[in-house]
């Protein structure tokens, strides 16, 4: 697996998002995997140096945010009203709002690369997987997984908050691909969503790998 793309501190130009591609990467989600779509943040150049739309300079993720309170009722499933998104604000970030088609079970980037494997191994049927500049990995899920994965956890012997997986559901988000987050790097798939995976797994079927790999960091 290809690991995302990094950039050095104090870059001052990053590639600037293509508009044309983050439209089509949007319209794709919406059309071919019924996922609603909201048009985020994008990255301005100021004096040479690429920030966030929001005009917040320490802005934790550049780019890569909703812009108002009242995004979880403007995300949509029309392709048309995508497409009118994009055309406002091209190089807007794509975002995909969980507890809705998918929850996201979200693990450290080392943790997740080793219950990756291990799973394929096993033969999983796994869904989507992305991963972040941030170094986490995100295993797209079904609906609920949220409510489900605290007491998941705990009956594999550990206290919800003593290992480093948490899942993102009613309420949240994740930035999709090809979004950038600033110059930290783009967002990448490391499980493509594909027609193989169009039908997820609940989180039961991963949380045992998962909270393995996170324990063993944690170690």
């Amino acid at each position: 697996m290809t690991g995302p793309t990094r950039f050095p501190a104090g870059t001052s130009q990053i590639p600037q998002q293509r508009g044309e591609r983050l439209r089509d990467a949007a319209v794709r989600y919406a059309e071919e995997r019924h996922w609603d779509v909201l048009s985020g943040t994008w990255l301005e150049a100021v004096d040479g140096v690429e920030r966030c739309s929001c005009g917040t300079a320490d802005c934790p993720a550049p780019g890569a945010h909703p812009t108002g309170r009242d995004w979880v009722n403007q995300a949509t499933g029309s392709a048309v009203v995508i497409r009118r998104m994009w055309a406002r604000t091209p190089r807007a970030s794509i975002l995909l709002p969980t507890g809705r088609t998918f929850d996201a079970l979200d693990v450290p980037e080392s943790a997740g690369c080793l219950a990756l494997a291990r799973m394929e191994r096993r033969q999983v049927e796994l869904g989507p997987v992305t991963c972040t500049p941030g170094r986490r990995m995100l295993f797209f899920v079904l609906p609920g997984a949220a409510a489900k994965v605290p007491d998941l956890v705990r009956n594999l012997g550990w206290p919800p908050n003593a290992i480093d997986l948490t899942a993102r559901g009613e309420g949240d988000y994740v930035v999709a691909p090809p979004t950038r987050v600033g110059v930290r790097g783009p967002v990448q798939w490391a499980r493509r969503p594909t027609a193989a995976n169009r039908w997820l797994p609940d989180a039961e079927e991963l949380v045992s790998a998962l909270a393995y790999a996170c324990g063993r960091e944690r170690r």
